[in-house]
């Protein structure tokens, strides 16, 4: 548990550090060398256009984040008096009596909280993913892989033009690290260059992981489940995927989909509500 609780702490700040490595790089290093076009206007410049793009990427991807650790779903054990950590777990997980766990509630004992449609714990937001802030951690999934692919790509373009290599050949790219390294150590590569290349990896590994996590939880919505519920083998009703949507996405998708903004409530906040 102490592993967890630190990895909790750690996985945040390595992304934070990640995230502003990549800014750097972007507008100071690959933007300006590699998007030079004296032929166009300012206005229309690529440096420019793709400038925007990358901001666009990274502005959405950022406030997710924020969103998905500000969004945290909503602690149940407040108001059921059901008791507090160990005695509050039982009583969730139905281990004190027949039917006495509440339904679509889990016990996360890293955030010590009881959580509506539980999902997951991210250690990377350190916050667990549920009903409020399930969107949010979708788009936040989506716009990091985008932003990792587009730097991937730019990159990719730097280390071809200062190096005068090609990445025309497939396993050019698969072959570049163990290279690298050999002429780093002699001496015939800059650090510069050699920590562009580690990024370059780093880059395609982030983008694969949050674009299967991305296409993961899209499956799971669409047949109405959990991931927590598909790990403890449990039964949902079905509903058409349409619906399944509605409830993570709301009515507004297309805007939330464009710019961050807050997820819709949970059935369980709304029926209190009423």
């Amino acid at each position: 548990m102490l592993v967890l609780r630190l990895l909790n702490v750690v996985a945040p700040a390595y992304f934070l550090c990640i995230s502003l490595v990549t800014f750097v790089l972007q507008i100071f290093v690959f933007i300006p060398s590699m998007f030079r076009d004296p032929s166009t206007t300012p206005l229309f410049s690529p440096a420019l256009l793709h400038g925007a793009l990358f901001l666009f990427l990274s502005a959405n991807a950022l406030g997710n984040y924020i969103l998905v650790i500000q969004s945290s779903p909503e602690d149940l054990g407040k108001d059921l008096n059901l008791g507090k950590g160990a005695e509050m777990a039982d009583w969730l997980d139905g281990n004190r009596s027949p039917g006495s766990a509440l339904p679509c509630t889990h016990f996360c004992r890293l955030c010590a909280r009881v959580t509506q449609r539980h999902d997951h714990h991210c250690f990377f937001t350190g916050n667990c993913i549920g009903s409020r802030n399930m969107r949010n951690f979708i788009m936040f999934c989506l716009y990091t892989s985008l932003a990792c692919l587009d730097s991937l790509v730019v990159g990719m373009a730097y280390i071809s033009a200062t190096l005068s290599m090609s990445f025309a050949d497939p396993l050019a790219f698969l072959t570049l690290l163990p290279h690298s390294i050999s002429q780093f150590f002699s001496g015939a590569l800059l650090s510069s260059e050699m920590f562009v290349i580690l990024m370059l990896y780093l880059w395609l590994g982030i983008g694969l992981a949050c674009a299967g996590f991305c296409c993961h939880q899209m499956l799971l919505i669409l047949r109405g489940q959990t991931r927590y519920q598909v790990r403890k083998g449990m039964v949902v009703r079905a509903r058409p995927w349409r619906e399944n949507l509605q409830e993570v996405f709301g009515k507004k998708w297309l805007l939330g989909l464009l710019i961050p903004m807050l997820n819709v409530e949970s059935n369980y906040r709304r029926q209190k509500e009423k």
